[in-house]
């Protein structure tokens, strides 16, 4: 699922790997649920799928959900596990050169227009907050194609690997 941006006049963050790193870092040791969401089959649109790829559960302590296209058959999933974060990856374009990061406020989820075969994000967190308390990040990548068979670009898969790395550090699991 690609989001558009429909009003650039938003309080959202862009990132670089040390401003990334900074706002992601109070996640540390923390109960937290990372939830990729995308379309394999559509280019950058696999982002979030490819994070999910990527962060093993012997090397992350984070629950790691892959979404695909349907993040609103996770909701109950997300209640139960009751965590106290919910980071979503998805591309979103928000007019930047694609692979920028930027994290997005769930206030201003309503600002986005999406297609019509998937649940709105705003409606998607709301769902879940009106059973558990939790953060929410949104953390969006700039895509540069997301036509269905195209692949991933570069510059959106090294933003996967950085992305990939800084949370595997973040989320590092502890072996005694």
């Amino acid at each position: 699922m690609v989001l558009r941006e429909s009003s650039p006049n938003n309080e959202s963050l862009t990132m670089n790997n040390q401003s990334l790193l900074k706002v992601l870092n109070p996640l540390r040791n923390s109960k937290t649920i990372i939830l990729g969401v995308g379309n394999v089959l559509k280019g950058d649109d696999a982002l979030g799928p490819l994070v999910c790829e990527r962060l093993k559960p012997e090397k992350v302590s984070a629950e790691v959900i892959d979404a695909a296209t349907v993040p609103e058959n996770y909701i109950q999933t997300i209640i139960k596990k009751a965590p106290q974060n919910l980071l979503i990856i998805d591309a979103i374009d928000f007019a930047a050169k694609p692979g920028t990061i930027k994290i997005f406020e769930a206030e201003k989820l309503n600002s986005f227009a999406i297609s019509t075969h998937t649940l709105s994000p705003r409606i998607f967190i709301n769902l879940i907050c009106q059973s558990i308390k939790l953060k929410v990040y949104f953390l969006g990548i700039q895509p540069a194609q997301t036509h269905l068979g195209s692949p991933i670009s570069q510059r959106v898969q090294k933003s996967i690997d950085v992305l990939s790395c800084i949370l595997t550090d973040i989320f590092q699991r502890k072996i005694y």
